[in-house]
């Protein structure tokens, strides 16, 4: 017997003039290099009013037991519990056009399910173009512009974007699945991964989050600020130029990281992207300049950080 997709989520009422609406989506759990995605869905809630018109049924959806929700335990018992939240929200851009932000825990459940929560839900509320983002860890270094490899549903909306020439056997993702029900459908959807240097893909990169806006909104047409963003990139990339001044190792890492780069881009432009995507052994020196990064990044968290308002 089939599942009924709407007993995993519960519908506010329907907010009038949101047909068309781009729906933005970012679930956590998943790769995401200098926890890109995260940093980006967390902006866009941050700077601008949002209503939640959509919230799942995480009891079903999530495995508690390898995501431990948070508790508070104060002095003789237990204060309070924080459930995780998996919603639908809607916001309106700086020029008031509504978009909608699907965020929250990857499901760890009812994949196929969820999915087609999902569609029901775009299909009731008529939606537009779903968009996916996140970042991937790549062997290039952070002196060289960010590349952002985007994939799509259909061949046009792929037009100025920057794709992976290749057939690859991946471990499926919640956010893929749903891309491709989206397609299957003949509903508009793409995604967009943002190279993250692979010594910083474990820190807090906000570069790789405000390469992804940029994506982002030149899909979508959406006006986001990016100020916050950019401000926290400056004061990242100053860092991480301080750490490489102060270490000549890392200096010397760096630029045998620059003249590969450089060398597969001059050998073969078109298929850089291919060849730049890190496999964890290609380049026996990342682990220590990763190591070294790290170190110094977590010592200076609040410079580095993007506000937390």
């Amino acid at each position: 017997m089939q599942q009924n997709p709407e007993e995993l989520y519960e519908l506010g009422p329907a907010a009038p003039g949101i047909a068309g609406a781009p729906m933005l989506h970012y679930l956590e759990g998943f790769i995401d290099a200098g926890t890109a995605g995260r940093l980006l869905a967390e902006h866009l809630l941050r700077a601008f009013p949002h209503e939640t018109v959509a919230r799942f049924d995480t009891d079903r959806l999530i495995d508690y037991r390898s995501r431990r929700p948070l508790m508070i335990y104060d002095n003789s018992r237990w204060e309070s519990y924080e459930p995780p939240e998996l919603a639908l929200h809607l916001l309106h851009d700086q020029g008031e056009r509504p978009f909608l932000l699907l965020t929250g825990p990857e499901p760890d459940h009812e994949w196929d399910l969820f999915t087609r929560a999902v569609l029901a839900i775009a299909a009731r509320l008529e939606t537009g173009p779903a968009v996916s983002f996140l970042g991937i860890p790549a062997g290039m270094p952070h002196t060289r512009p960010l590349g952002v490899i985007a994939h799509a549903t259909r061949e046009e909306l792929l037009a100025g974007h920057q794709r992976l020439p290749s057939r690859i056997q991946v471990p499926g993702s919640a956010p893929a699945l749903l891309e491709l029900r989206l397609g299957e459908a003949g509903q508009d959807a793409l995604g967009f991964a943002v190279q993250v240097p692979h010594y910083l893909a474990q820190a807090v990169y906000p570069p790789a989050a405000l390469a992804l806006l940029g994506s982002v909104t030149t899909a979508t047409g959406l006006d986001v600020p990016d100020a916050e963003l950019r401000e926290a990139a400056d004061r990242t990339n100053e860092a991480i130029e301080r750490q490489v001044e102060e270490s000549a190792e890392v200096a010397e890492l760096v630029r045998a990281l620059e003249q590969q780069y450089d060398a597969a881009e001059s050998q073969q432009a078109a298929d850089a992207a291919a060849g730049l995507l890190a496999d964890g052994e290609a380049m026996p020196t990342a682990d220590e300049l990763a190591a070294q990064f790290e170190r110094f990044l977590a010592e200076n968290q609040d410079r580095t950080d993007p506000p937390d308002h």
